[in-house]
């Protein structure tokens, strides 16, 4: 880049301008007879006038429109109301907030942590991201944990295995 914009590079791109225009006009020059441009130097032949042409069409025939029955159009704030994204907070969650002020931890700090303590499947009707599907009502899958039945035992381990490396017989 730092090569395009010298003294040098732009006295060869003129050069080579100038070179191309005094080859098109030699070419030009040794050419023109043979191979004449329509610019202006040859004019189309001169047409004969022409009778303007009457189309005759025949009338479009519409069928009659058919209208479904719609239901009367909602006014433009009902069209723009979208459901919430979260479902509402609960009447003992919402006068938590209005408690006094958050520096002293309660008020909005207070909310927002009772809010975040709530899984997202209380908080939310329907994941949002992709991403929560694979957590999404993970609850309702639970099962009852036990221990298994037959856990790993040392017992393989103190029959094969002898303490001083050589098989005990």
């Amino acid at each position: 880049m730092r090569g395009l914009l010298t003294t040098r590079s732009q006295n060869a791109y003129r050069e080579q301008i100038k070179k191309e225009t005094l080859t098109r006009l030699a070419w030009k020059n040794r050419y023109a007879e043979l191979y004449p441009s329509c610019c202006g130097e040859c004019k189309p032949p001169p047409e004969a006038p022409r009778e303007p042409r009457v189309a005759t069409l025949p009338p479009i025939v519409r069928p009659p429109e058919v209208q479904p029955d719609l239901p009367p159009a909602a006014s433009p704030q009902e069209e723009l109301r979208v459901p919430p994204l979260m479902r509402p907070v609960s009447p003992t969650t919402r006068r938590t907030l209005f408690q006094d002020s958050s520096g002293q931890g309660k008020g909005r700090s207070l909310y927002l942590q009772r809010r975040s303590q709530l899984p997202p499947e209380e908080k939310f009707d329907f994941p949002l991201l992709s991403s929560w599907d694979y957590g999404w009502r993970l609850g309702d899958y639970t099962l009852a944990h036990r221990p298994p039945s037959c856990p790993r035992s040392s017992v393989v381990k103190n029959t094969f295995y002898s303490r001083n490396g050589v098989f005990s017989s």
